[in-house]
């Protein structure tokens, strides 16, 4: 099925979903690598990847809500439904860790403090994760987005 969200031809959806997916992936990365070198940093760099992770997720959102209206097969439909759901929770949860982390207003988070943002963005990606994995058999299985027609 040919996306209905497309710039010059080709779908949008699938050129935005990278960003999250690879500024959430590098926040947790930085996050566990604070906890071996303890550079303050590091948690700064994490909450400004997440907050671009979360802009990024939005900016994906509204061409793959467009491809969603297009669905008709049921079985698609079901997929694409989990797809959203696990996005939307994932995108929730690391508007929490976000949030968790802008409460300390730029102190340094230690102990408990760090450790709850950082679980909660463990379980973000790890939906982010799921919810990639079914946004690729989308692609790869049900053809969605994928021109089928030759010239």
């Amino acid at each position: 099925m040919r996306a209905k969200a497309t710039f010059a031809g080709e779908p949008v959806h699938p050129m935005f979903v990278h960003y999250p997916i690879a500024l959430w992936t590098t926040s947790v990365i930085t996050d566990l690598i604070f906890y071996f070198h303890r550079n303050t940093s590091l948690i700064l760099i994490s909450k400004f990847l997440i907050a671009a992770g979360i802009l990024g997720a939005i900016l994906a959102a509204i061409p793959g809500i467009i491809d969603w209206w297009a669905i008709s097969d049921p079985v698609v439909t079901k997929m694409a439904n989990w797809h959203a759901r696990l996005n939307i929770i994932a995108l929730i949860f690391f508007g929490v860790s976000f949030y968790l982390r802008l409460k300390h207003y730029g102190a340094p988070l230690v102990g408990f403090h760090l450790k709850i943002p950082f679980a909660v963005s463990v379980a973000g990606w790890l939906l982010m994760a799921i919810s990639a994995s079914l946004g690729g058999k989308l692609v790869y299985e049900h053809r969605m987005g994928v021109n089928e027609t030759t010239t």
